[in-house]
């Protein structure tokens, strides 16, 4: 049984890491100005936060299901199944629509909904491409997907409240108060949606509920507080050296870990929070699991 695994760019695996690590991506269109453009296809990180940050209408969209049939049927001529693995249901429609048109494909199409986004929507994908190379079905992947689906979180600290005033996620008076205050808000997306968690005043105090905040995910949820059997990530918008340095700081605390990656947060994210800001996930590592038993 030859299993392919599919996914879409806001896992954040580019086209050419996807090429590398044998996944294919589908590249996420953004409108921006009235025009479409496809993540790291005809639009990269750096043009992107370009046009955000010259205040171009921008907006996310998902890929028509031409797009994705073209995709699944040309897979089809060289894999027996596909494991299809969208963003969570909860943020885009994509998953609901991979669904429908999956019917059509006797079976040979399963699409996970395991309610995840950006990084830990990447971890899924990785771990679904292990299971396929362990020789496990698309059907049998998508039910190990699901189940653990809410078993991960992130955490982000955002820079400005620009982004989430213009998508009408706080008001103005709000934004213009915690400008003034210089507050620092920190989100969490725990599955279905983009939540607020906490506030800080500084990045360093941001930072430090953030690392409490997946010291109880570990400790309360995963049963791991030494994250031997957790994956953990840290995530930026144009912010590198400060997510090195935190992933740096991640890997002192939790040494058995394995490898703490510094990547850029996905765009779908990103458009609503803008450069500068943080995050750091917490996930159970699947494959590690099943290889356990």
């Amino acid at each position: 049984m030859k299993v392919a695994v599919v996914t879409d760019s806001n896992s954040g695996i580019t086209q050419a890491e996807g090429e590398k690590q044998g996944i294919f991506v589908i590249p996420m269109p953004f409108m921006i100005d009235g025009e479409t453009y496809e993540e790291e296809v005809s639009l990269t990180q750096e043009e992107f936060y370009e046009r955000l940050g010259e205040n171009a209408g921008i907006s996310t969209s998902q890929p028509s299901p031409e797009t994705v049939m073209n995709l699944w049927d040309r897979i089809l001529e060289e894999y027996d199944e596909i494991i299809h693995i969208p963003m969570s249901s909860g943020l885009s429609s994509s998953c609901q629509t991979a669904r429908m048109l999956a019917e059509d494909y006797d079976g040979r199409v399963q699409v996970a909904n395991n309610r995840r986004i950006s990084i830990t929507q990447r971890r899924a994908a990785m771990d679904a491409k292990e299971m396929a190379e362990m020789g496990m079905t698309a059907g049998e992947i998508r039910e190990e997907l699901e189940r653990v689906g809410s078993e991960s979180s992130i955490y982000i600290t955002i820079d400005t409240l620009k982004y989430l005033k213009r998508g009408g996620r706080v008001t103005p008076a709000a934004a213009a108060l915690g400008t003034l205050l210089r507050i620092k808000p920190v989100l969490q997306i725990q599955g279905e949606k983009l939540d607020a968690f906490s506030k800080a005043r500084t990045m360093k105090q941001a930072k430090s509920i953030m690392l409490s905040a997946i010291a109880q995910d570990l400790k309360n949820r995963f049963h791991d507080p030494e994250a031997a059997n957790s994956w953990i990530a840290v995530a930026h918008t144009c912010n590198y050296e400060a997510a090195r340095e935190f992933a740096a700081e991640l890997k002192e605390l939790y040494p058995k870990t394995g490898t703490i990656i510094a990547d850029p947060l996905s765009l779908s994210v990103a458009c609503h929070i803008g450069p500068g800001a943080l995050a750091v996930a917490v996930t159970q590592c699947l494959s590690r699991e099943i290889k356990g038993h």
